[in-house]
Parts: structure tokens; sequence; C-alpha cells
């Protein structure tokens, strides 16, 4: 039985990612997502992924992919697509402003302030691993 709610879980964030009203394109063009200017400012206190890769696994692959570049399985359903962590358009926000957009999310990207501030911080940290 604990198997079935370990696929839930999993599985969960494409579910909701996939069944979520989402604006056209048009309306909601992804190099307009700024983060309030406050938020640019935002330092990370900490150094280093941690346990990010399972964090991501679990909450953000399904719609970023395994390695972060916008091609998860949900991915082809939304609209606009999940953006390539490696991209210009997401390494040259702040560490402050990415951590805002995690914590905060936008249309079928979820708000994930369930997740501890420390796991949010670290997948920022592995966000500026995929730098090009």
């Amino acid at each position: 039985m604990n198997s079935g709610r370990v696929v839930r879980r999993a599985i969960a964030p494409a579910i909701f990612a996939a069944s979520t009203l989402i604006a056209p394109a048009e309306c909601w063009p992804q190099s307009d997502w700024k983060a309030p200017a406050d938020a640019r400012t935002v330092k990370n206190p900490l150094k280093g992924i941690g346990d990010a890769k399972n964090a991501i696994a679990t909450s953000c692959a399904a719609c970023h992919g395994a390695s972060g570049r916008g091609d998860g399985v949900a991915s082809a359903a939304l609209q606009p697509k999940p953006l390539d962590w490696s991209s210009p358009a997401v390494q040259s926000d702040t560490d402050g402003e990415l951590f805002w957009k995690i914590t905060n999310g936008r249309g079928a990207m979820p708000a994930w302030k369930q997740l501890p501030e420390t796991e949010r911080w670290q997948i920022v940290n592995y966000i500026r691993t995929l730098k090009k």
C-alpha cells in the first residue's frame, strides 16, 4: 500500500501542472515573469546543492525534466513551456529572484512554499550548476 502513496506523490506535480488552467502564451510570455524588486537583493544563505536532486526529482522534473532543460513528461501539455534552467533567461535572475519564483510560482508553475526554505535554496544552487 505504501508504494501506491509514493507513486501518487511522485506524479502529483505532473498531474497538477497538466490539469491547471493555463493562460495562452501570448497572455503571459515567459520573459515577462519578474520577481518584485526586493527579491533581487535577497542573498542566498547556503552553499552547495545538498539533497536538491531528490527534491527536483519529486517536485520539478515532471515539467522541467531530469536535467532541468524544460523537457519533462508534462511539458508537452504546458503553455508556456517550462524554462530550460541553463538558459540565459533563467541564469540572469539573481538567486533571490529564483528563490522567489520557486516559492511563489505562476500559472502552471505551482508555488513550492511547502518545501523547506533550505531545499528551495539548494534548488537555486543546483540551477546555478547548469549555467552554460
